[in-house]
C-alpha cells in the first residue's frame, strides 16, 4: 500500500501525439474538455490521485474541475494553472497568455487567479516544442516574474516556471517561484541558489527521453528532436548533481507532450531510480515531497491519521523492483477521499 501518487506537471488537453500543438489547435474547446476527462481517467488508472495541470486554455481545466465536482466524470484531485503566461512571442505563445512588463505580468496573474488557478505558470525560457525557440534563451525577466509570483503568493497559491537555460533558471529562482520545471541545463550556481531558497526541481525526465527515443521516424518535427538530443545528457548530469547536492525534488512528467502518455506517469519513477535515486526516496518524491510543493502535505502525500484517505494498493514490492509501477494491471486499487475510483482487486 502506497500513498496516492502525485504528478506535478501534466497537460491533460493533449494526448502525447507527435505534434501536440497541432492537436490543440484542431480541437474545439468542447472536444478538449472531453479529451482532458479521458486523460484524467487514464492517469487515475496508473495510481496517480493528484495532478497539477501546468497549462491549459480557454478555461478547459476549470470546466473539467466543475464537471468532476458535479459527478459528471471521475478525475484525480486537480491543481490547476489555467493558461501559462509567456512573453510576447515566447515559448508556448500559441496556447499561452502573452504579457510583458511587471504590470502586464501582474495583470495576467491576477486574471488567472480570478478564473480559479491554484498555481501561476510562468515561461522563463525557450522550449523544445515551439518553432524558432531556443531552449537556453531567457525570456520573461526577473521583475516580470516576481510581480506574478507576488500575486500568487498573496492569494495563498503557488507559482512555477518552465525554465531550461542556466540564466532562465536563476532568473526564476530570484523571482521567487516555488518550483523549476524541467531545468535541463542547470549549472552548479543554479543548484546552490535552489538549495539556499528551498526551490523545488520538477525534472520531467520522461518528456525529453521520449522525444529522443521516438524521434523523427515517429513523426516528431526534426527541430524538436534536435533540441531534445542536445539537452538530454546535460539534463541527466544536472539532475544527478542537483540530487546529490540535496535540492528538493517533486515528481512531474509533462504528460501530453510527444509520446509521454497519460497513464504512463510512473515511468518517471523508473527514470529517477536510473539516475541514482533509491526506490523509497523516488516514491517519497512522488508522494510527500510533491504534496509539500503543492502545499497540500497537511492533507495528502502520506498515510497518517487525520489525512485524506488517498492510497494505492500495488501487486508486488516496488522497493524491490520499481518498474512494477509501470504495469497498470498491478495497480489493484486506487482510493481518493475514501472512495475506490479504480478497483482491479476482483479481476481474474
Amino acid at each position: 500500500m502506497l500513498p496516492g501518487l502525485i504528478d506535478c506537471h501534466v497537460h491533460l488537453r493533449n494526448d502525447g501525439v507527435a505534434d501536440p500543438r497541432a492537436q490543440a489547435a484542431a480541437d474545439t474547446d468542447a472536444v478538449a474538455v472531453l479529451r482532458s476527462a479521458r486523460n484524467a481517467r487514464r492517469t487515475l488508472e496508473a495510481g496517480v490521485t493528484t495532478i497539477r495541470d501546468c497549462g491549459s486554455r480557454n478555461g478547459i481545466d476549470f470546466a473539467l474541475r466543475t464537471a468532476a465536482a458535479q459527478g459528471l466524470c471521475v478525475t484525480p484531485r486537480l491543481v490547476l494553472s489555467g493558461v501559462m503566461i509567456c512573453m510576447t512571442g515566447g515559448h508556448g505563445w500559441s496556447l499561452g497568455l502573452e504579457a510583458d512588463g511587471a504590470d502586464g505580468l501582474r495583470r495576467a496573474a491576477r486574471g488567472q487567479l480570478k478564473a480559479g488557478a491554484d498555481n501561476v505558470k510562468l515561461v522563463a525560457s525557450g522550449g523544445i516544442l515551439t518553432p524558432g525557440s531556443e531552449i537556453g534563451a531567457p525570456q520573461l525577466g526577473i521583475a516580470e516574474m516576481a510581480a506574478a509570483v507576488e500575486e500568487a503568493h498573496a492569494a495563498g497559491k503557488t507559482s512555477c516556471a518552465h525554465a531550461h537555460g542556466t540564466t532562465a533558471i536563476k532568473n526564476a529562482i530570484r523571482a521567487g517561484v516555488d518550483s523549476i520545471e524541467h531545468g535541463y541545463l542547470i549549472d552548479d550556481e543554479g543548484i546552490q541558489m535552489m538549495l539556499e531558497r528551498g526551490t523545488y526541481l520538477v525534472a520531467t525526465s520522461s518528456a525529453v527521453r521520449n522525444v529522443v527515443r521516438h524521434g523523427v521516424a515517429a513523426g516528431i518535427r526534426p527541430e524538436v528532436v534536435a533540441k531534445a538530443e542536445a539537452a538530454i545528457e546535460r539534463h541527466i548530469d544536472g539532475f544527478k548533481r542537483a540530487y546529490k547536492a540535496g535540492v528538493r525534488m517533486a515528481m512531474g512528467t509533462d504528460s501530453g507532450v510527444p509520446f509521454t502518455d497519460h497513464g504512463n506517469n510512473l515511468d518517471e519513477l523508473v527514470y529517477l531510480v536510473e539516475m541514482g535515486v533509491p526506490p523509497m526516496e523516488a516514491i517519497s518524491i512522488a508522494t510527500l515531497n510533491s504534496a509539500r510543493l503543492l502545499r497540500m502535505d497537511d492533507r495528502i502525500g502520506s498515510l497518517e491519521a487525520g489525512k485524506r484517505a488517498d492510497f494505492v494498493v500495488v501487486d508486488g514490492d516496488p522497493l524491490a523492483d520499481i518498474s512494477i509501477l509501470q504495469d497498470r494491471s498491478r495497480i489493484r486499487l486506487v482510493v481518493i477521499d475514501g472512495d475506490a475510483v479504480v478497483d482491479r482487486s476482483v479481476a481474474g
